[in-house]
């Protein structure tokens, strides 16, 4: 499964009319149609999914998935309020966070959940909360993902706590008489189901290590493909092999464990593409390229950058004359060398052509699975570049905006002058 590209010139200009560009553009019937899959993960004993609000956390995408039963899981104490100011009920928000905020004993206390995922956090916590109810976030030794940057296991991850800490986890969980409830981990992104096979085993040790546990978390991370050529998770074969380690471990131990999973790109990535248009061009003679400038780029989309992530790329044009193809480097708009949108796979210093529809100035150009970690994760106002809209095509066609873009004034509303 790759993004598909469902936006026509027509609902280019639709949009172009109501917001300009760039401009995110969600599909609600895709993310629909996601959420529903995430909901049908197998399981032994019992689901809760779990949006993991980081990928995009736009009040109605959070609101969209709640009214469709997912909980939500949030890496920072800003994202639980974010969530909860978006009508979130704190019962449904789980926080796993690397900065555990000043005031989470007044955000447990309004019935949110935490999962500790240091040493140091646990101290913490007891000593505020004892006796409380509380999640053990772990590292198992186990690590995937497509890149070092996104892969959260293993002995180069400060993610959770190590594994071979239990003995003095377990000796504090006593001393603050702490009711673990919960066993969590995230090993990063992958697709691979024997990998999270050896994951499930791995961490069901763990839940046998504490007679307490009625959940275990397995967190996120199902590889989602957004070009040709990328594998994109089955969550039914990996389900379906989870719920036999499941039903293994309770015949086993007489214990039925709860299944919480919390995707976020799995949810989100291909719903979604940025619709920007092309402003300028230029080529570096026959040894060189021919270059696409947008009037987007890492301002809206950090990941070609940092990962050498892949995305789809379509030229839509702007009129109905007949076009060839053509190679080419596609860049943002930034001031910044680095602001390249078609990198060799999985090298950001490496420069990609893309076979693409001859384009010429004024085209719209559609940048597809933008879902995951572009808004949300943006070079936000770099070259004073303002926040962009974001608009939800809703299930009848209407384009509703869910984000004005940012006014020029609020980029610089919070300095204060001094000189």
């Amino acid at each position: 499964m790759s993004a598909k590209n469902f936006i026509d010139r027509e609902l280019a200009e639709q949009i172009q009319s109501k917001v300009g560009t760039p401009c995110y553009v969600y599909s609600e019937a895709a993310l629909r149609e996601s959420a529903a899959k995430v909901l049908a993960f197998p399981n032994a004993y019992g689901l809760t999914a779990r949006y993991a609000m980081k990928a995009s956390p736009n009040s109605n995408i959070l609101r969209l998935f709640a009214s469709m039963g997912l909980h939500f899981d949030a890496s920072s104490g800003y994202e639980v309020r974010r969530a909860i100011a978006a009508g979130i009920e704190p019962q449904r928000i789980s926080l796993s966070t690397q900065e555990l905020p000043e005031d989470f004993d007044s955000l447990v206390e309004s019935g949110i959940s935490v999962n500790i995922c240091s040493i140091s956090q646990l101290k913490r916590y007891g000593a505020a909360l004892p006796g409380g109810k509380v999640g053990l976030r772990f590292n198992p030794g186990l690590g995937s993902g497509g890149t070092q940057r996104t892969n959260v296991g293993g002995p180069a991850s400060s993610f959770g706590i190590w594994h071979e800490q239990l003995d003095e986890v377990k000796q504090l969980v006593e001393k603050y008489d702490l009711d673990v409830f919960r066993i969590h981990s995230h090993i990063g992104s992958g697709s691979d189901p024997e990998v999270w096979i050896r994951v499930v085993s791995m961490n069901l040790d763990l839940v046998d290590a504490f007679p307490s546990v009625t959940h275990l978390n397995l967190g996120g991370g199902y590889k989602v493909g957004r070009v040709e050529g990328e594998k994109t998770t089955d969550l039914q074969v990996i389900g379906k092999k989870m719920k036999v380690e499941f039903e293994e471990f309770a015949n086993r131990t007489g214990r039925k464990i709860h299944l919480e999973v919390e995707p976020g790109t799995y949810l989100v990535a291909n719903c979604t593409s940025i619709l920007s248009r092309v402003q300028d061009e230029t080529a570096t003679g026959e040894s060189g390229y021919k270059f696409l400038k947008l009037d987007t780029g890492m301002t809206d989309n950090t990941r070609p950058s940092m990962y050498g992530a892949q995305h789809p790329m379509w030229v839509l044009p702007a009129d109905d004359s007949k076009r060839g193809e053509e190679d080419y480097i596609v860049v943002g708009h930034c001031c910044e060398s680095g602001d390249i949108l078609t990198p060799a796979p999985g090298d950001p210093e490496a420069l990609s052509p893309r076979r693409l529809t001859e384009a010429r100035l004024g085209d719209y150009f559609v940048i597809g699975g933008a879902g995951a970690y572009c808004s949300s994760m943006s070079s936000k106002n770099y070259n004073s570049f303002p926040e962009s809209a974001e608009v939800l095509v809703r299930e009848g066609g209407r384009v509703a905006v869910i984000r004005e873009r940012q006014p020029l004034e609020q980029i610089w509303a919070n300095e204060v002058a001094v000189l």
